[in-house]
């Protein structure tokens, strides 16, 4: 939140003329490389071959249908990202009802809600580190303990571990005394967890398919090839470079945000999803949550329909 008023603060002009965090150094070189052909193109007609232009009206109707393309490619990107973040924000509350539900049903042994807590807290921080590629968890090591990071680590897939590890935490607390009744309450809830990190490996794992960003990048660099040459019939041999290149800035920026938002958790990637501060905020509540509740007092157990759990 606090972010998101900074940014709603920043002035007009300071993100005009930002760098940082941009697409200008990534197509910078780009743009410049079209506008030396539309100078090259200018020059020849001046020098060589006068009346090379060819009709404008063409371009038109080529831009028209590119800026289509565009739009719905980098909408395609932006779906993308905005359904990973609805994923992680599903994965934080489910990790908050995790935590609220062990406390209020599960057994009174201080142990034990400590225990389970922990690996709740750890979840994110793995998951996060799994969509990364990561196996180097510091943090969760700092949660559970140097031994268990090291079992993570080593886990062909480390949510899944994790999940696991949970499930068995559940399990031992019936032999505490936990209802089991409650305890398939809370399982079903940690089953969303692995739902929700499958939801962000198939945005991963399936990016947007090749074939269409290859055949659109050919569009582009056709269309930016040419368009020299219908500039100069209108516009002369001096502004054609300039204007080249002003057309080619956003063409080019909107080409490769939507490169940028096909993958929403790698952090060399513009504006990718703030996983770092999202995993700390997740282990934060719930371990604060056990902090605060403390003591072995518990909500009674909610009435349950058996007829519900069996469907």
């Amino acid at each position: 939140m606090e972010h998101h008023h900074s940014h709603s603060r920043r002035s007009f002009w300071r993100d005009v003329f930002t760098i940082s965090g941009t697409t200008n150094p990534r197509i910078l070189f780009q743009v410049l490389m079209f506008g030396l052909v539309a100078e090259c193109y200018a020059l020849f007609d001046l020098y060589v071959h006068p009346n090379l232009g060819i009709e404008v009206t063409l371009m038109e109707f080529a831009g028209a249908a590119l800026g289509l393309l565009l739009v719905l490619r980098t909408n395609e990107g932006y779906g993308r990202w905005w359904e990973a973040r609805k994923l992680w924000g599903a994965l934080v509350n489910n990790a908050r009802n995790l935590a609220i539900q062990t406390l209020a049903y599960g057994p009174d042994d201080p142990e034990w809600r400590s225990e389970t807590l922990k690996w709740i807290a750890a979840f994110g921080h793995i998951a996060r580190r799994s969509l990364r590629g990561q196996r180097d968890i510091p943090e969760v090591a700092r949660i559970v303990g140097e031994a268990e990071a090291a079992r993570i680590s080593t886990s062909p897939h480390m949510p899944t571990y994790v999940a696991y590890r949970i499930a068995l935490q559940f399990e031992r607390g019936v032999e505490l005394g936990m209802d089991r009744i409650a305890m398939l309450r809370l399982d079903s809830e940690r089953g969303l967890l692995i739902d929700e990190i499958g939801g962000c490996e198939r945005i991963l794992k399936t990016p947007l398919p090749w074939v269409y960003a290859v055949q659109l990048r050919r569009f582009i660099a056709i269309y930016l090839l040419t368009l020299p040459l219908a500039l100069i019939s209108k516009l002369g041999w001096w502004p054609t470079p300039l204007v080249t290149m002003m057309v080619a800035y956003p063409i080019l920026g909107l080409d490769r945000i939507a490169v940028e938002l096909q993958n929403p958790f790698s952090q060399l990637n513009l504006n990718h999803l703030p996983l770092d501060a999202i995993s700390r905020t997740m282990e934060v509540d719930v371990l604060a949550l056990g902090a605060v509740v403390g003591g072995p007092e518990r909500l009674p157990s909610p009435p349950v329909d058996i007829a519900s759990i069996a469907d």
